[in-house]
């Protein structure tokens, strides 16, 4: 009998429900476009970049099926082992976790036909040794593609987190948001240079975005994951004697543009770049 007419899931397992929030819902939009541009093959070898809590790697390796290797690799030695439990419940066998690095990757050099990335890319230490590995290990013709989200990311708070920044006079702490923007989002006619110096030739680049509603300022600020992956970098910019003044400020500001505007909208631009290692 077909292993995959077992069905007999107990949705009261507490190890089967802490793994199916295999959708994040920060990643799935990028995620999704992804999916659509990967190549998919037979018999290949593939590594994701920054592979998270597992979303799109896992994806990836079920729709490759068995023929294909896959590794994922990320410094989040949690997420990791997060990976690795959804490994197990999924029954998924041709994934292999690395904990490490994107800028020393452990693979022989010209063994992997596809490398991919969901927002990893973007937040790695140094993009250059990262693409100078990707190519070391990438065979020729082999394909890189990754989306990440643009540098106007949120641009209606930023607006706003400017605007407090002027009031309190701070203009100076305006390059600091700006560079703190720039690390994290650089244009995409950079990382074009950057493939290219690096010996890539690109096949196509795709822009799309896709929108957070907030009832308002006080609830976006308070969401998990805001809380989690932007407010530190955030108060970073702030002097910490004024962040308690500035963030009320900042808050009543969000507010009052929600309040003018029927709800807070946070607009959230991504661009996918899918590019292939030139022949040697």
């Amino acid at each position: 009998m077909s292993t995959y007419l077992k069905t007999n899931f107990d949705l009261n397992n507490k190890d089967l429900v802490s793994v199916i929030d295999e959708l994040p819902l920060w990643s799935a939009p990028f995620g999704l476009k992804l999916l659509e541009k990967i190549n998919y093959q037979k018999n290949i070898t593939a590594l994701d970049i920054g592979s998270g809590l597992g979303f799109p790697l896992l994806e990836v390796a079920m729709r490759l099926g068995q023929t294909s290797k896959l590794y994922g690799i990320d410094p989040w030695e949690t997420a990791v082992e997060r990976i690795k439990a959804k490994i197990k419940i999924y029954g998924i066998s041709n994934v292999e976790m690395i904990t490490g690095e994107a800028e020393k990757i452990p693979l022989p050099d010209t063994s992997v036909n596809l490398i991919f990335s969901n927002n990893g890319l973007n937040n790695v230490t140094d993009i250059n040794s990262v693409l100078s590995e990707c190519k070391r290990i990438s065979k020729p013709g082999a394909q890189l593609v990754f989306a990440y989200n643009t540098d106007r990311t949120m641009a209606e708070f930023y607006s706003v987190f400017e605007e407090i920044l002027l009031r309190n006079n701070l203009k100076n702490k305006i390059s600091l948001m700006k560079e703190h923007i720039y690390q994290k989002r650089k244009p995409v006619e950079e990382y074009v240079g950057l493939l290219n110096d690096h010996g890539y030739i690109i096949n196509e680049i795709s822009h799309a975005h896709f929108e957070h509603r907030y009832v308002d300022g006080t609830a976006m600020l308070n969401h998990f994951l805001i809380r989690l992956a932007f407010i530190n970098s955030w108060k970073e910019i702030i002097p910490q004697e004024k962040q308690n003044k500035l963030f009320t400020e900042l808050e009543e500001g969000l507010n009052d543009f929600a309040s003018q505007h029927g709800g807070l909208k946070m607009t959230i631009p991504f661009a996918l770049i899918d590019c292939i290692k030139a022949g040697e």
